[in-house]
């Protein structure tokens, strides 16, 4: 079949008109400000304990996990580097290609970490996790720290509720600052936006108007061991547009059920937009110019898949109960799950019996488990063992096993696909759910070849 020549030039002119599609700056994945550093945006999927990138068209370019990379919460650009906030405080600074450079605790019970492409970092306390600690009226309310994590300066003051164990709670919010030195703070649980300039001076504070009345947080009747506190959360994050505004993003009503997306003008503070969410807008883009979209945050991560799978590592050659050394090489292939655990660690006594049931359910030639014992004390590592009499192999690590291999805590669990590749990492101890889905990727992995 043959086209007119008019026709095809036609379309070949209506294809040259058509306007490319603008490029998009990802400001915030679920609840987490995304950090944008040359053409990419690098996001935080703290389900998945990994970071992606994204190009302009929200496409996903690359992605990368690590035994550092717990619960990712926030990602912010350090230089030409990525500044990860972990959701128990620690700062992990990688390289683009997913290599750690450094790492540093939290100045606080636990903070969250804003940068933008300089050398100075601020931190907050993290409205992500917050602990029921007292602190001082001296404290400062954001600290100012180098690089490498070290406290440089401060910047305002805490606020010290009627009952001093809320003091994190009060104190706790978003954060993000410009390549000029100033910061933008929000407080997780107040109706207002504050800059200071470099210096640390208050410039303008802004209200949302989303708070009818504000009350400080009060403690709710304990439930045995479980506390518990009433407040409202009004912000939820921020982040600076490629158009110079700031977009805060928050709560719709007190629980944060709904959330809405606020634009400040840097200069004076002013609202100039606002806009409410719906429930599957949920990853935040904008244009240059400052055009707004929205799309679904768990469409847009499918997009990534599971990735590149790596080799687990390093290596290991460790003793098992009976003196015999197992080596990591062993394993292949066989499904294995590697699980470090500790006497002293309760979510590992109550992950054992599932443990031990799952060993159970699949042939020794598909799947194994090999759990390591980080114990330094090998008295109350054989009481353990001899406590819960697991069917699968018992290694000890000697209490070396966190500085080798850098896991947040305990337990902690790689499933190795038959070539000794990384499939999961799982962080804690997620319950029968989280082993009811661990179960159909072990049975779906050792079907494959």
């Amino acid at each position: 079949m043959t086209r007119p020549l008019g026709a095809a030039l036609l379309a070949v002119l209506v294809t040259a008109c058509r306007p490319a599609a603008p490029s998009l700056s990802l400001l915030f994945l679920g609840r987490s400000p995304a950090a944008l550093l040359g053409a990419l945006s690098w996001a935080s999927d703290p389900d998945s304990s990994r970071i992606v990138a994204f190009d302009g068209q929200l496409r996903v370019a690359a992605s990368f996990t690590s035994p550092r990379l717990a619960t990712p919460m926030a990602v912010a650009p350090l230089r030409a580097e990525l500044l990860v906030s972990e959701r128990t405080g620690e700062g992990v600074v990688f390289d683009t290609a997913g290599h750690v450079l450094r790492e540093w605790e939290s100045p606080d019970p636990v903070d969250i970490y804003a940068a933008a492409g300089t050398g100075r970092v601020v931190s907050a306390r993290s409205p992500y996790d917050v602990e029921f600690v007292a602190q001082p009226d001296t404290a400062p309310l954001l600290r100012v720290l180098d690089t490498l994590g070290r406290p440089t300066g401060r910047i305002g003051a805490v606020r010290v509720p009627a009952v001093p164990f809320l003091a994190q709670l009060v104190n706790a919010g978003a954060v993000a600052t410009d390549r000029d030195g100033a910061v933008y703070f929000a407080p997780l649980v107040r109706d207002e936006i504050v800059k200071y300039d470099a210096s640390g001076a208050l410039r303008w504070t802004a209200t949302r108007g989303v708070v009818a009345r504000e009350t400080d947080p009060v403690f709710l009747p304990a439930r045995g061991r479980v506390i518990e506190a009433r407040y409202a959360v009004v912000n939820v994050a921020l982040a600076l547009g490629p158009d110079g505004r700031l977009y805060a993003l928050g709560g719709s009503d007190s629980a944060a059920t709904k959330l809405r997306l606020d634009v400040v003008d840097t200069a004076s503070g002013r609202i100039v937009e606002t806009r409410a969410l719906g429930p599957h807008e949920t990853a935040i883009a904008v244009t240059a110019k400052g055009g707004i979209e929205t799309f679904d945050a768990e469409t847009v991560l499918a997009r990534a898949g599971g990735g590149r799978r790596e080799k687990f590592g390093p290596p290991f050659a460790l003793p098992d109960l009976r003196g015999d050394t197992v080596r990591l090489s062993q394993l292949e292939g066989t499904v294995t799950l590697i699980n470090f655990w500790a006497s002293w660690c309760d979510p590992c006594r109550e992950e054992f019996p599932h443990m031990a049931q799952l060993y159970g359910e699949f042939p020794r030639g598909d799947f194994t488990i090999a759990a390591i014992s980080d114990d330094v004390d090998r008295g109350k590592m054989l009481n353990f063992a001899r406590r819960f009499r697991p069917p699968f192999p018992i290694l000890v690590g000697g209490g070396r096993m966190k500085e080798r291999y850098h896991y947040r805590g305990l337990p902690y669990s790689v499933l190795l696909d038959r070539r000794g590749r990384i499939i999961e990492r799982i962080f804690g101890f997620g319950g029968a759910e989280e082993f009811t889905s661990l179960r159909a990727t072990i049975a779906n992995e050792v079907r494959l070849p």
